[in-house]
């Protein structure tokens, strides 16, 4: 199979979010992936002559599904999905769903993976056949979401049932904080070559005004120092020598926090 199956835009919005637009060869299904704000979103549906069939949200901040009920007012034929664990907080959904659930779109089935820790209900979606993952803010490009909502070992377990998937999956985040997560990483990984050369890969793409999303799992589970918090070298770097992933994990998360 191959990733032309799902064609994937981003639509940048506020600062450094990215709104998704999903298209399937031969298929009339158009997606928007975590609409935060409506306007860039109705500005470029109106720009290719599209009109939205699915709305997909990952959890209930604002930056995400912000532009829901606008885009809903223009577009009422429009399915918003998102997790039935969030129905309080994300108004007006037609489909809720949970851990293991499959969502239709384009000829391509989407699972749904429930990844508490950033809020308590996040859930990200990802097609096997269409090699991608809308993560939210679980996991991001060389770093993972705060725990606004959850507990180091929560997320932990989240990243876990991420890091799994098919190595070359495309990871889209919702946010382009790159840079920063970059500039941490060295920070608790310093002997990592392929981190070295990938923060070099990186400052060379903004340089040239580019995004740094998607990745792949391949990339992030041999650069992201959140993916990599059982790697005894990591431990060894923030002091804990021979403790545990979870251990581990927490002190490199409060580090970034602190950074």
């Amino acid at each position: 199979m191959s990733a032309a199956e799902l064609s994937v835009e981003l639509i940048p919005a506020f600062q450094d979010n990215y709104i998704f637009l999903l298209r399937s060869p031969g298929s009339d299904d158009v997606g928007i992936v975590d609409a935060g704000d409506a306007a860039p979103v109705i500005a470029e549906l109106d720009r290719q002559g599209l009109m939205p069939t699915h709305i997909f949200n990952t959890h209930h901040h604002p930056d995400h599904m912000g532009g829901n009920e606008a885009l809903k007012a223009r577009f009422p034929e429009a399915k918003l999905i998102g997790p039935g664990s969030e129905t309080a907080r994300i108004p007006d959904m037609d489909v809720t769903v949970a851990e293991g659930d499959m969502v239709e779109f384009g000829g391509l089935s989407f699972k749904v993976i429930e990844v508490p820790g950033h809020t308590r209900g996040h859930i990200a979606f990802w097609t096997e056949r269409g090699q991608a993952l809308f993560c939210g803010d679980t996991l991001f490009v060389m770093g993972c979401g705060r725990m606004f909502e959850g507990h180091a070992a929560q997320m932990w377990d989240s990243l876990g049932k991420l890091k799994v998937l098919p190595p070359d999956t495309r990871v889209y985040c919702a946010h382009e904080y790159t840079q920063g997560n970059a500039r941490f990483a060295v920070t608790v990984d310093p002997q990592n070559a392929a981190l070295a050369s990938r923060v070099e890969e990186v400052r060379q793409l903004r340089a040239e005004g580019k995004p740094t999303v998607p990745s792949t799992i391949a990339r992030e589970k041999e650069t992201n120092p959140f993916l990599r918090a059982d790697d005894p070298a990591i431990a060894r770097t923030v002091g804990l020598a021979g403790a545990g992933a979870v251990a581990v994990f927490a002190e490199v998360r409060q580090r970034k926090d602190n950074f």
